[in-house]
């Protein structure tokens, strides 16, 4: 565990730069923002900052780095007494529930964690199970051993369709296998208050966790929804926690060019208001790949939005695009140079990685193999996230580059809260709740209906009246 994550010296040469060149007319052309439009719209910021400032106490999330003390403390207890006891570690819940988990394990943990000998891994083998692909959950039980495995299952409604069909399965088998025992296996993370979960929990006496109030799923990375899942694996929760506090404090300036969250959001706003529909998030370290993934569930949900708080009719939103470097340099690249000028892509570069590899002599006698030898990996790496912002700026379209001077907790929870911020500011920006997602709630109506949950009768007949699909438009 990091012993300076406290340090003040340590803390601020681990923070983050936002580098928006990229954005600017000076360097990509006419597509670009020009800088006076920063200025001109200085009074729709201070508002939007002010309305920031005024919603906090409602954004529990926010609070999330200052008030867990006894949580993590609990946590980190479980912890130890689940790799002390279990063999595998499988989370069951699905959109914010297993996105930050996945992305927080996937850039804290060895690569390759779960092919480890428990010796080296530190913990149980990890896994997500985000899905109800029958497959999916069959493949899970051709390799735990469910009397070797806890399960903790994450829904903060408490009635997550899918989540709970994962719960009705997995308590089925551990009764089946092991009696009244099965509740030692199972760990619930729910509300504390209302839902279903939580009625299970107390009958059963389950281990149980709650995420707070205001808290929602796809801002919950740092409440037990995943500091649970890190801590076993080993993860230090509380320098991520720090790390989050950390860029909460840099991002108190009611300024955008004080704030790196509110200048990537008024940035991204700008972008979108000049028909910029697209958010391409290019992290250049597999290590951040699920980032992009957790990222893209927070932005769309978030601000994919029909109406805005007066009721307008808006359709606003920006669609978010995963890619990672350099592997899509190969798939995605040509399109960012030479396609349509509607995308703003992030990159997110590392200073440091954790590992140096360097390119051996080999093949000597053939030049164009041979310059690589005497190189490195990271280098490589570096040269060609840095060639690829070039060329994406060269070409006239719009980019921004996010730079962590290495990847550890602190500086991932710093980027976790960067993030969360850059959402809720791009909100108010948009004059939208960046915090309900009603088109999501539309489908898991229609999906009560089909499966016949009492009080959906409504939904059912407005399903059964919808047009016949038509067999001419079926190839």
């Amino acid at each position: 565990m990091n012993a300076l994550y406290k340090d003040a010296a340590w803390q601020k040469s681990m923070q983050l730069k936002l580098d928006f060149n990229g954005m600017m007319k000076q360097f990509v052309g006419e597509h670009g923002l020009d800088p006076d439009e920063l200025n001109k719209n200085k009074e729709m910021y201070d508002a939007a900052a002010a309305s920031m400032a005024a919603k906090r106490a409602q954004m529990k999330w926010r609070e999330l780095p200052y008030n867990q003390a006894e949580v993590v403390g609990r946590i980190k207890k479980l912890a130890s007494k689940i790799n002390k006891e279990y063999e595998a570690f499988v989370v069951l819940g699905i959109g914010g529930s297993a996105l930050g988990p996945i992305a927080v394990q996937q850039a804290l943990s060895h690569l390759r964690y779960n092919d480890l000998p428990k010796e080296k891994r530190g913990g149980p083998r990890f896994y997500v199970e985000d899905n109800i692909d029958p497959e999916r959950m069959a493949s899970l039980l051709d390799v735990i051993d469910v009397e070797k495995t806890i399960f903790n299952v994450i829904t903060k409604s408490g009635g997550t369709s899918e989540t709970m069909s994962q719960l009705l399965y997995i308590t089925r088998l551990l009764k089946d296998k092991l009696g009244d025992g099965w509740t030692k296996h199972v760990i619930a993370t729910t509300d504390e208050h209302k839902g279903n979960l939580i009625k299970i929990a107390k009958a059963n006496g389950l281990e149980t966790f709650f995420v707070p109030d205001g808290v929602g799923g796809r801002f919950s990375e740092l409440c037990p929804v995943g500091l649970i899942a890190a801590a076993v694996c080993g993860i230090d929760i509380e320098e991520l926690l720090e790390g989050a506090k950390y860029m909460d404090t840099l991002c108190s300036a009611a300024e955008p060019g004080k704030n790196p969250a509110y200048m990537a959001a008024a940035l991204e706003v700008m972008a979108m208001q000049k028909g910029c529909n697209v958010g391409v998030i290019m992290p250049y370290a597999d290590s951040l790949k699920y980032i992009a993934d957790w990222y893209a569930q927070l932005w769309a949900e978030s601000l994919g939005k029909k109406t805005d708080n007066s009721g307008n009719i808006v359709h606003t939103g920006q669609t978010p695009v995963k890619a990672l470097g350099v592997t899509d340099q190969h798939s995605q690249v040509q399109l960012y140079t030479e396609g349509p000028f509607d995308k703003v892509i992030t990159f997110i570069a590392v200073d440091r990685y954790r590992n140096d590899v360097t390119i051996p002599h080999s093949f000597d006698d053939i030049a164009d193999v041979a310059f690589l030898s005497g190189h490195s990996f990271n280098e490589l790496i570096k040269s060609e996230q840095l060639a690829t912002e070039y060329a994406v700026t060269r070409s006239g379209h719009m980019n921004k580059t996010i730079t962590l001077p290495e990847v550890n907790p602190f500086t991932i929870g710093e980027l976790l809260c960067m993030f969360e911020l850059q959402t809720a500011f791009a909100g108010e920006l948009l004059n939208i709740n960046a915090f309900d997602q009603p088109g999501v709630e539309e489908g898991k109506n229609a999906t009560y209906a089909m499966l016949g949950k009492r009080g959906y009768d409504e939904k059912r007949a407005e399903l059964k009246a919808a047009p016949a699909k038509m067999s001419e438009y079926i190839v």
